[in-house]
């Protein structure tokens, strides 16, 4: 079955396509100019990130760590990265309840 699409309808969907493409663009050029700043750095360190959320971060970390390190075959450093994983993971259960 052949859809066909009229020049209207083609026009409203590259209208749609290029506002996108804009709005895309824009926000692309607005991190990389917040990303160069100093001021964000310094706002990033003054945010209040409780132990939970903390915790969250540290477990993202260490699981990037991990899967290097595991295709590295750098097995000693998994060890001890699954120790600190297992650390953290008790700080997250604890909030769990």
């Amino acid at each position: 079955m052949k859809d066909n699409i009229t020049d209207e309808q083609l026009d409203k969907l590259a209208i749609k396509i290029v506002g996108r493409m804009t709005k895309l663009k824009a926000m692309e050029e607005w991190f990389a100019h917040v990303n160069s700043s100093n001021e964000s750095w310094t706002v990033f360190e003054d945010l209040d990130i409780d132990e939970e959320a903390n915790a969250y971060g540290e477990l993202a970390r260490l699981m990037t760590l991990m899967d290097i390190f595991k295709n590295d075959e750098a097995y000693e450093k998994c060890a001890v990265i699954k120790n600190r994983i297992n650390e953290v993971k008790k700080i997250i259960k604890k909030y769990k309840k």
